[in-house]
């Protein structure tokens, strides 16, 4: 069964920089498609940034220069470096990976707030 965990979500003012993780289990990392969603409440969830298994990006206009996807497939882990924040910024961060395809696997979440 595959599971991921989010992690290094938090509070922080406008301009700050925040770090999360996403860890994945089980054995399907290294041939995934990882990506990064965002759903702020009362909207729907949004692509933040993508990266394939060879580390091909690709990011929301919202982000582009100010967050900066990474992975790491030796510990079946993907980061998304947020610089710059912003208030609009807000939401529930979710990883997302996709398997051969077809198999979608969702975390958890974890919730990001921007504010003074």
């Amino acid at each position: 069964q595959v599971q991921l965990v989010e992690s290094g979500g938090g509070s922080v003012q406008p301009g700050g920089s925040l770090r999360l993780s996403c860890a994945a289990s089980g054995s399907i990392f290294s041939d995934s498609n990882m990506g990064w969603f965002r759903q702020a409440p009362g909207k729907q969830r949004e692509l933040v940034a993508l990266i394939t298994p060879g580390g091909i990006t690709n990011y929301a206009d919202s982000v582009k220069g100010r967050c900066t996807i990474s992975r790491d497939n030796a510990k079946n882990s993907v980061y998304l470096q947020m610089n710059s924040l912003k208030p609009e910024d807000t939401a529930v961060y979710y990883c997302r990976a996709v398997s051969r395809g077809i198999y979608i696997y969702w975390g958890q979440g974890t919730q990001v707030t921007v504010s003074s």
